[in-house]
């Protein structure tokens, strides 16, 4: 027999070693029972932590409820199971146990409790003896023996004074090891010892303390003693403190739905708000389901109850409960393994019911938006003002900052005349002004803390913007007049100083920069959806911009689009300078290697994306980002493929189908140097540019077509980008390239735009009846590469795959559509024709690939 051994050794030899140093005799592990035998006795010996040789054999039949709970499910919890691997032969005989004394040995117990049906269910149930005398060993700083009293004292009708005095003392012991890991050690639960709160877990003191907490919604009986709120502040510190040093608690709780549940109703209790908010956002961070919040026992009651700092921290457990689990950039990813995982979940997922349940719930939006535009309280004192960073090399844990600022608010209260029943929002900021702790506190850490909020808030606005109700939160935030509320900060709190370097972090990536950082990247991230393909986008502008807007329709002699005609004019940005206005400005001082650029870049663009407006691309041609956008690309050596990415795509929508817009293009790029530079970038990453491509080809066949404007014949004479792309030729390899570097089974939503614009200049081929001239142009370029059939057969099954993907998506359509002003139905009878199965066709496909190379009909998964 040998004793096989995981991450947590200590576990079983810290048992085996007690029940020999007590002269017990045996040691249960997974249902098998074992005689412990000196170490010159037959057997496999092993040392325990403690130096002291034993080994053990098998000496009863299986069993699977003796082990005490606390052990089985610490070890199952944390995923680390010694494993005894016995093997019954002549050298391991089976014994039968002592008859001796029942009250000390514990065996007996075990063994009556086999026979009674009622046997040991916790290890605070072992003797005090047993525990004593290995706690002077192992150093146990008395734990198990405070487990085993709080069990005893914690029955229905309890003193809770006593059992407060020995929660406080556990506390206390398991507080430092807590606060050593989160402000110093920065390790993972695997990496870090914390032997005192391991050893709480290990003896049952997780389950015993959710057993005190819910104990008053688990019994009928009235007239019980009620928790203070000091004993449950107490409890949930002791339970989070597990959570963050010892791996696998924060699962095992998440997997108690009425754990769960109950931390929810906990929250409606102000005094223990902070505590219950931040542990249920711990645990709810490692469940394999998202919550159902229309589950939640009056949520909306509840929610109604808080006061605006209550909201923004439930803001933080709002947003692990409305977003979608994050996909990584694993093959989960493409657009063939979405599309399989939708044909199996035809219902709204979890988190789209969530945001649904939130929007219902009356004033929240409004609530929200309140929050995003609140102005941070400027102190008296100008001098005390510090720089953010200096505060966030140790207050980078949103628990210090709120746990400050609940001081505050706390001692407030204390010296006010308002009473906590009837607090109103007004009445926390003037009571939290007034307080002395509030003014002790550095004017900068009242703005982080402010500016956390404002993430969080954001955050779940804009996921709630992207969501299904996407145009009832369109109303309710134009109606709440969120945008002139954000327009109003702009200055001051989002953008009023330049933040050190970062790292860029793309949507789907977890991000650790500064509070600061993240509400500038929230802020932009919430432009971006509130004003991509929606009217409400002219709400970003003032009423002097909207006016000039007009002016612009007016003087080309243009339809005004209805959408700029429909706006409410007392929802728009006040003053001169509108948001967009203002994150032009910001993005043209930005320095070149900041990562903000993408997100703004990509704010600017949403803005103009749909149908092409004439006035809104003249709006920003005036405010010189044309030429900007080309400095970055040409001329200031950025190497950032996102950023790349993003100034590409936004250079497409700004110069699509505007002859002024590629007339100052040949303006700025007015050298040979220059464009051959600017071809570089192009083709340095094709999927990266290749929207401006798209553009470019769409703009040249409209103005191939406009021959009796002199204006357009003039640009098109003397535009480098336009006689460029008027060859043939280029087009020709464009469309080789981007047919080449994609296939069904790497399609993302990063780079299906790669096909699509494939098929725009296989369109326009078509317009001009040139399709079977570029069809065979591929052919000829495949038997040119020495690889026949392979592009060709590739393009069939990609086309396959886009008819499967687009037809049954509005939206998408929709998009299609608009930006190119090619009408969907064009779009989907192109694809026909070049899926046509007939041999004859000299526009399908098939007709291009020799019958030895042809494989057009595999399954997309065979691929």
């Amino acid at each position: 027999m040998s004793l096989c051994l995981s991450k947590r050794p200590n576990n079983i030899f810290i048992f085996l070693y007690i029940f020999e140093r007590l002269n017990i005799g045996v040691y249960i592990h997974q249902g098998v029972i074992y005689e412990l035998h000196s170490c010159n006795s037959v057997g496999v010996s092993n040392t325990c932590s403690a130096g002291c040789s034993f080994h053990a054999s098998p000496v009863g039949s299986s069993i699977n409820s003796v082990i005490p709970a606390g052990f089985v499910e610490t070890s199952q919890r944390h995923n680390v199971r010694g494993t005894a691997m016995a093997t019954r032969s002549a050298g391991f005989s089976r014994t039968q146990t002592s008859r001796g004394n029942s009250c000390k040995n514990i065996f007996n117990k075990i063994r009556q409790g086999q026979i009674k049906g009622v046997g040991l269910t916790r290890v605070s149930q072992f003797p005090v003896a047993l525990l004593e005398e290995r706690d002077k060993r192992a150093q146990w700083q008395g734990i198990p023996v405070l487990l085993r009293r709080l069990h005893e004292s914690s029955h229905p009708n309890s003193d809770l004074s006593k059992i407060h005095s020995m929660v406080m003392e556990l506390s206390s012991l398991l507080s430092m090891e807590a606060m050593s890991f989160v402000t110093e050690e920065r390790k993972t639960p695997q990496e870090s010892t914390s032997p005192n709160t391991y050893t709480f877990d290990l003896f049952g003191g997780v389950d015993l303390f959710v057993e005190i907490l819910m104990r008053p919604t688990l019994t009928v009986q009235e007239d019980l003693p009620i928790l203070s709120d000091d004993l449950i502040k107490d409890c949930l510190s002791v339970l989070y403190n597990c959570c963050i040093c010892t791996e696998g608690v924060t699962k095992s709780l998440a997997a108690r739905e009425d754990f769960v549940t109950f931390l929810f109703t906990l929250m409606s209790n102000k005094k223990v708000f902070l505590q219950t908010a931040t542990l249920i956002e711990d645990i709810l961070s490692v469940r394999k389901e998202i919550i159902q919040l229309e589950e939640i026992p009056n949520l909306a009651g509840l929610v109604q109850s808080f006061n605006q700092q209550q909201l923004a921290n439930f803001c933080r457990i709002l947003s692990v409960t409305i977003s979608e689990p994050d996909v990584g950039v694993d093959d989960k990813h493409t657009l063939l393994a979405r599309s399989t995982q939708q044909k199996t979940s035809t219902c709204p997922s979890r988190a789209e019911s969530n945001q649904v349940t939130l929007v219902n719930i009356p004033s929240f939006i409004e609530r929200l938006c309140k929050l995003a535009t609140r102005k941070v309280t400027e102190a008296a004192d100008a001098s005390a003002r510090l720089e953010l960073e200096d505060w966030h090399s140790w207050l980078d844990n949103a628990l210090v900052l709120d746990a400050l600022m609940q001081l505050a608010i706390e001692e407030a209260e204390q010296s006010s005349t308002v009473s906590i029943g009837c607090l109103s929002e007004s009445s926390d900021e003037s009571s939290l002004s007034s307080s002395p702790l509030r003014h002790r506190l550095p004017q900068s850490m009242k703005i982080v803390h402010e500016i956390m909020y404002k993430v969080e808030v954001l955050y779940v606005l804009c996921v709630l913007l992207m969501g299904r109700q996407r145009n009832q939160v369109h109303r309710m935030l134009a109606e709440f007049k969120l945008i002139p509320g954000l327009n109003n900060l702009f200055d001051k709190l989002i953008w009023r100083r330049q933040p050190s370097g970062h790292v860029l972090h793309r949507q789907n990536q977890n991000c650790d920069c500064s509070p600061e950082i993240s509400f500038k990247i929230q802020f932009l991230r919430l432009l971006q959806s509130f004003s991509d393909h929606h009217e409400n986008k002219y709400l970003l502008l003032s009423g002097q911009e909207l006016n000039e807007l007009s002016d612009i329709y007016l003087n080309a002699n243009v339809f005004e689009m209805e959408a700029l005609n429909n706006t409410d004019r007392n929802l728009v940005c006040d003053g001169k300078k509108g948001l967009l206005t203002r994150l032009i400005s910001v993005m043209k001082k930005e320095p070149i290697d900041s990562s903000f650029r993408f997100w703004q870049a990509r704010a600017v663009e949403s803005f103009l994306r749909g149908t092409p407006s004439y006035a809104d691309q003249v709006f920003l041609l005036r405010r010189g980002l044309l030429e900007h956008i080309l400095y970055c690309i040409i001329d200031s050596g950025c190497k950032s493929h996102d950023v790349l990415q993003s100034y590409f795509d936004l250079l497409g929508e700004l110069m699509k189908f505007n002859i002024d817009a590629f007339k100052r293009f040949n303006k700025y790029v007015n050298t040979e140097e220059k464009f051959q530079m600017f071809l570089t970038q192009i083709n340095s990453s094709l999927v990266d540019s290749n929207m401006l491509v798209r553009c470019i080809v769409l703009s040249l066949d409209r103005f191939e077509s406009q021959t009796k404007d002199v204006k357009v014949v003039e640009v098109f004479s003397e535009c480098r980008l336009l006689s460029y792309m008027a060859q043939v030729e280029n087009r020709l390899s464009f469309l080789f390239r981007l047919t080449s570097i994609i296939n069904v089974q790497t399609l993302t939503q990063e780079n299906v735009s790669c096909l699509n614009t494939s098929l725009v200049i296989l369109m326009l081929a078509r317009r001009r009846g040139k399709l079977p001239f570029y069809l065979s142009a591929l052919q000829e370029k495949e038997y040119a590469e020495k690889y026949p059939g392979c592009l060709l057969n590739n393009f069939h099954n990609l086309l396959r795959f886009w008819q499967h993907h687009y037809l049954n998506k509005d939206k998408d359509s929709t998009c299609l559509e608009n930006s190119s002003c090619i009408p969907f139905t064009y779009w989907k009878e192109t694809v026909s024709v070049l899926l046509g199965s007939g041999r004859s066709s000299r526009c399908a496909i098939a007709s291009y690939i020799d019958e030895a190379y042809r494989d057009l009909d595999r399954d997309f998964l065979e691929l």
